[in-house]
C-alpha cells in the first residue's frame, strides 16, 4: 500500500542515466521504472520526490535537479542508493501528507534513510508524522531563517508548520532547534518561546564563525529539514525571493555532511527549492555531501559501548558532570541522569552530545545550557 502512493521517474530522466558514463552517479543509483521497482532489501538511503501544485498550476520540476545530481561522480561509497520516484499531489493537502507519513513511516522501518526533495518546508510535519507508530520520541532540527511558528487557528502552511508539531496530538517531540535563524525575521515572542519551550536556536552569525558548533546538534537529531532559503541569494541562485544575506554553498554542504555523518539522522529533507537551473546545482551537491557523509559514519553511541570512551568527571558545586570522548574520533558526549518519567516512549538516551568547548567550560565550572535544557525536559 506504501508504495502505490509513488508514480515512476520520468522517461527524460531514464534516458539521461542511460547516456551517462559508468562511473557517473546515476549508473550506481537503482531506479523505479515503469518496468520494476527497486528491492528495498538491498538499499540504504532512497530518494523520493514530491512534486506540489503551484501558483501558477504547474508542478515542482525535480527533473533538473536530478539531471544535476546524477552528473556527479560519488565518491568511495559502497552502500546503495536508490531513487523510488516521485509522489503527486494529493486532492488535498492532507492527501499528500498521508501518503508521505505511510512511505516515509516503512522505509525507516526497513532502516532505509529517505532523502525527501520536496517543494514547501510544511511537510516537514508529515516527516514529523511518520514517526507516530515508531515508538520514540523525535529530535527535529530546522536550518532555516525563520522559526515557522504561527497562530494555533492558522492552517498549517509552509511559515507556521512548527506550532502544529509543537501542539497536535500525538506529541513526539522531545527536541527541536534551529540553525541559521536571522533575528529581523523572527519576533521577540518567538525568540523568547523557543527559551520557554527550551528548545535550542543558534544564530546565523555565530555558525558562519564557528560552523563546527552545529556538528553536536545533528549528532543527536532523527529528521533534518532543510529550507533553501535560509542560503543567500547570490549563493544559491534564488532571486525570485532574494535573500542578501545567509549561509554560503560551502557552509550550507559542511552542515548536510554534519547530518550524514550522524548516526542518529534517520530523514533528510530539502525544501523550497524555486525550479531554478542555478539552484539545482546546490541542491544536487547538498545531497551528494549527505551522502558523503552517511558512508563514514562511525556508528557510534548509542549503538556502541561506553568501553570505547574516556571517562571524564567534573565536580561542580550543585552537580557532577560526567563527559565521554570517543577513541576512535574524538568526539565527545556528556552524561544525563535517567530521571523518572511518565512518557513510556520517552527513551532518551544517557549520553548527550556536546563539544570539547563545553568540556572546557565545565572545568571551569560552567554547566552547559544542553545540559541544563535536557535536564529541564525530563523534569517537567
Amino acid at each position: 500500500m506504501e508504495f502505490n502512493f509513488l508514480v515512476p521517474i520520468d522517461d527524460e530522466i531514464s534516458q539521461f542515466v542511460r547516456n551517462l558514463s559508468t562511473q557517473q552517479l546515476g549508473s550506481k543509483v537503482v531506479f523505479h521504472s515503469s518496468d520494476e521497482f527497486p528491492d528495498l532489501d538491498k538499499i540504504r538511503i532512497a530518494i523520493v520526490g514530491v512534486l506540489e501544485e503551484k501558483k501558477d498550476g504547474a508542478l515542482t520540476d525535480l527533473k533538473c535537479i536530478r539531471r544535476e545530481l546524477y552528473s556527479l561522480f560519488p565518491g568511495n561509497w559502497e552502500s546503495s542508493i536508490a531513487d523510488i520516484g516521485n509522489i503527486l499531489p494529493g486532492h488535498s493537502q492532507k492527501d499528500t501528507y498521508f501518503a508521505l507519513q505511510k512511505l516515509l513511516t516503512s522505509l525507516i522501518k526497513k532502516d532505509v534513510i529517505p532523502i525527501v526533495i520536496g517543494g514547501s518546508q510544511d511537510l516537514t510535519y508529515a516527516m514529523y508524522r511518520a514517526y507516530d507508530n515508531l515508538e520514540q520520541m523525535v529530535n527535529l532540527v530546522s536550518i532555516d531563517s525563520k522559526f515557522d511558528f504561527g497562530k494555533e487557528s492558522d492552517p498549517i502552511a509552509p511559515s507556521s508548520f512548527l506550532t502544529k508539531i509543537v501542539l497536535d496530538e500525538p506529541n513526539n517531540l522531545f527536541n527541536f532547534c534551529n540553525i541559521g535563524y536571522q533575528t529581523y525575521f523572527n519576533s521577540q515572542e518567538e525568540i523568547d518561546l523557543i527559551e520557554k519551550l527550551f528548545f535550542d536556536a543558534y544564530r546565523l552569525g555565530d555558525i558562519s564563525n564557528s560552523i563546527s558548533l552545529a556538528e553536536p546538534v545533528f549528532r543527536d537529531a532523527d529528521i533534518v529539514s532543510l529550507d533553501l532559503t535560509s542560503i543567500k541569494s547570490p549563493e544559491s541562485g534564488n532571486f525570485h525571493n532574494f535573500n542578501p544575506n545567509g549561509f554560503t554553498g560551502k557552509e550550507i554542504c559542511t552542515l548536510s555532511r554534519y547530518a550524514g555523518l550522524s548516526d542518529k539522522v534517520s530523514l533528510f529533507g530539502v525544501f523550497n527549492h524555486n525550479d531554478s537551473d542555478q539552484e539545482s546545482k546546490l541542491i544536487s551537491q547538498i545531497i551528494w555531501y549527505f551522502v558523503e557523509g552517511f558512508h563514514y559514519r562511525s556508528n557510534e553511541y548509542p549503538f556502541g559501548s561506553k568501553d570505547n570512551y574516556l571517562r571524564y568527571i567534573i565536580p561542580l558545586e550543585s552537580a557532577e558532570l560526567v563527559f565521554y570522548k570517543s577513541h576512535r574520533t574524538d568526539r565527545w558526549w556528556i552524561e544525563i541522569p535517567h530521571l523518572s518519567t511518565n512518557n513510556t516512549k520517552l527513551k532518551k538516551s544517557a549520553l548527550l552530545p556536546c563539544s570539547y568547548e563545553e568540556y572546557l567550560a565545565a572545568c571551569n565550572q560552567e554547566i552547559p545550557e544542553r545540559w541544563w535544557k535536557a535536564q529541564r525536559k525530563n523534569i517537567v
